[in-house]
C-alpha cells in the first residue's frame, strides 16, 4: 500500500465517523424534537460543517499528487480530519439535558466550538502551504487564500466572545457561502 492509501484510508475512518455523528444527531432532533428543541442558527453550523466535511473529503482525493510524504505532514492532515471529529462531536454531544434546547447549548459551548473552528484555517493553511508552490500554483491559490484564513480565524474568534444571534447566524452564512463558492471554482459541480 502507497502512502496516499494509507493516508487516504485513515481519513476515511475519521471522516466517516464524523458524518455518523452529524447524521445520529439530526436524526433525534426528527425522532424527539420535544426533547431538545432545535436551533435553526445550530442547525446552519451543523450544515457548514457537513458540507465542510464533504468538499474536504472531495478535496483531499488531489493528495494522490503530493510526490513526498513526510510524518509531519501526515499529522497535519490527521490533525484536521480530529478537529472535525471535535467539532461534530460537540454539535451533538450524547446529553443536553442541563441546557434548555440546543440553543442554550449553542451558547454555552460556543468558545470551545469556535476556539475549534478559529483553528482549522491556520491548520488548512499550513496543509496547503506544505504541499508546496507547486501545489498551490496549480490551484490558482495566491495570497487571498491565506488572507481568507486569517479572516475567519478572527471573526471565528469574535463569535467565541459575542453571543448575538445575528453575528452567529451571518457568520455561519458567510462560511458555508465561501465553501460553496469554492466548490464551483475548483471543482465541476454537475
Amino acid at each position: 500500500m502507497n502512502e496516499f492509501a494509507h493516508t487516504r484510508m485513515m481519513l476515511g475512518f475519521v471522516m466517516s465517523f464524523c458524518i455518523a455523528q452529524l447524521m445520529r444527531g439530526v436524526s433525534r432532533l426528527i425522532v424527539h424534537p420535544a426533547r431538545s428543541r432545535p436551533y435553526a442558527v445550530h442547525l446552519l453550523w451543523v450544515f457548514y460543517i457537513f458540507l465542510d466535511i464533504v468538499f474536504f473529503w472531495w478535496w483531499e482525493y488531489q493528495l494522490n499528487k503530493v510526490s513526498r510524504w513526510t510524518f509531519l505532514l501526515y499529522l497535519v492532515v490527521i490533525l484536521y480530519v480530529v478537529l472535525y471529529c471535535l467539532l461534530c462531536s460537540l454539535l451533538f454531544p450524547e446529553d443536553i439535558q442541563e441546557y434548555q434546547g440546543y440553543k442554550g447549548y449553542y451558547y454555552a459551548r460556543r468558545q470551545w466550538f469556535f476556539s475549534l473552528v478559529a483553528v482549522t484555517y491556520p491548520i488548512d493553511a499550513l496543509d496547503t502551504y506544505m504541499k508546496g508552490g507547486t501545489h498551490m500554483a496549480s490551484l490558482g491559490i495566491g495570497t487571498e487564500y491565506f488572507v481568507r484564513m486569517g479572516l475567519y480565524t478572527l471573526l471565528c474568534l469574535i463569535a467565541t466572545r459575542v453571543a448575538n444571534e445575528r453575528y452567529h447566524a451571518m457568520l455561519a452564512i458567510l462560511l458555508t457561502g465561501d465553501t460553496i463558492a469554492w466548490i464551483l471554482k475548483y471543482n465541476q459541480l454537475l
